[in-house]
């Protein structure tokens, strides 16, 4: 089931072999985990929507960073 968080520091992504794109603070992510992988995506303004999947150990690192923060529903 999916959860939410909000992204509240430096939070980076890469997509392929590119350089890393940061997800702008202040954004609410759907976030699906799984044993090795966290799925984030997210309304990237008008209208686009845009997702990426990073590992899990960096998604727990952000989190315990307080770079991302869960939140309710």
């Amino acid at each position: 089931m999916p959860q939410f968080a909000k992204i509240t520091g430096d939070v980076t992504y890469t997509p392929g072999d590119g350089a890393p794109i940061e997800i702008p603070r202040g954004v609410r992510v759907e976030v699906a985990l799984e044993p090795d992988s966290a799925t984030l995506s997210w309304d990237a303004g008008d209208g686009v929507a845009a997702v990426t999947a990073i590992p899990r150990i960096q998604f727990d690192d952000y989190v315990n960073d307080g770079k991302i923060t869960l939140t309710p529903q």
